[in-house]
C-alpha cells in the first residue's frame, strides 16, 4: 500500500465516498497502521500500512477481515453465500532463510452467519487457497463470534474470538520443514498435520472524532495450537503466543 499524505487521503476518500453514496454503497472506509507478525510463525514483527473496509452494497459486503462476501441467502438474521479473501504468503529471509518462499494466494469458499442484531454475530467459513504453487494450496476455515457494546461518550467496543483451522497441506506449507529446508536453514525437520491452528482473541474500540470520522483501535492475542504450535519453526525462531495492534482513521457514509 502506498504512503500518502493526509491531504491526499482526505481528497481520495471524499471523491470515493461521493461516488459510493451515489452507487448505494454504505459503511466505513479508512487507512491505518498495523504492528503484526510477518508470517504465521511470528519469527519477526513488522509495522505496515493497512486499509480498513466495512462496506455494504445490497447483499454484497467488503470487510477487512472477512473479505468480499455475497449473501445469496439472507433471511431473519441468517445469511450464507460465497466469499473471496486474500491470504498473504511468506518471504523466507532473516530467521527463516533456507526455507521456501510461499506466494500470496486468494482464498475462495463459502460462509454462513447468524446475526439477528447489529451488535453480535456467530459465523463459519470454509474455503481453499488458490493461485499459489501446486504443493502450497489447501483447505482452510474459521469459526468465530463477535459482540459489540457501548462504552459511553459515543465509544463502541467489540470483542471477538475466532478459531482458525487448515488441512495437512496448508499447515505444512507454513509450519513444516523438509530435509532440504532443514539443511539450508538449520531448523529441525518437521511434518505438520492439519487441524486447528490458532485461537485469536480481539478487543476493538471505535472512538468518534468528528461527524462521520472515527479512530479505530484493536489489539489481538493469537495462541497457536496443535501441530502449528509444535512446529520446529515456532520452537526455534517464532512464538506460540503472538500479538497484533492496529489503528486507523475511518470515514462513515450512508
Amino acid at each position: 500500500m502506498f504512503r500518502v499524505t493526509s491531504l491526499v487521503c482526505a481528497g481520495v476518500l471524499g471523491l470515493w465516498t461521493g461516488s459510493a453514496a451515489a452507487a448505494g454503497i454504505s459503511g466505513e472506509l479508512g487507512l491505518g497502521l498495523s504492528y503484526q507478525p510477518r508470517e504465521p510463525t511470528a519469527s519477526r514483527y513488522q509495522t505496515v500500512p493497512v486499509p480498513y473496509f466495512d462496506l455494504d452494497w445490497g447483499d454484497v459486503s467488503l470487510d477487512t477481515d472477512d473479505g468480499l462476501t455475497w449473501s445469496a441467502l439472507n433471511s431473519n438474521g441468517l445469511s450464507a453465500g460465497p466469499y473471496l479473501n486474500y491470504l498473504p504468503g511468506r518471504t523466507a529471509n532473516g530467521p527463516l532463510k533456507g526455507l521456501r518462499d510461499v506466494s500470496d494466494m486468494a482464498e475462495v469458499g463459502g460462509f454462513i452467519q447468524y446475526a439477528p442484531a447489529d451488535f453480535w454475530r456467530v459465523y463459519a467459513q470454509l474455503g481453499r487457497s488458490v493461485g499459489g504453487a501446486r504443493d502450497q494450496s489447501g483447505v482452510l476455515g474459521k469459526l468465530g463470534g463477535e459482540l459489540g457494546y457501548p462504552l459511553g461518550g459515543g465509544v463502541i467496543g467489540s470483542t471477538g474470538l475466532v478459531a482458525h483451522f487448515a488441512d495437512d497441506n496448508l499447515t505444512q506449507t507454513f509450519f513444516g520443514v523438509d530435509e532440504h529446508e532443514s539443511q539450508a536453514s538449520g531448523i529441525r525437520p518437521y511434518n505438520a498435520s492439519g487441524g486447528f491452528q490458532n485461537l485469536t482473541l480481539t478487543q476493538s474500540l471505535q472512538i468518534p472524532l468528528a461527524p462521520k470520522w472515527s479512530l479505530l483501535a484493536s489489539a489481538s492475542w493469537v495462541h497457536l495450537t496443535g501441530s502449528a504450535a509444535d512446529s520446529s519453526i515456532v520452537r526455534q525462531t517464532g512464538e506460540v503466543n503472538q500479538g497484533q495492534v492496529q489503528t486507523a482513521i475511518s470515514y462513515s457514509f450512508d
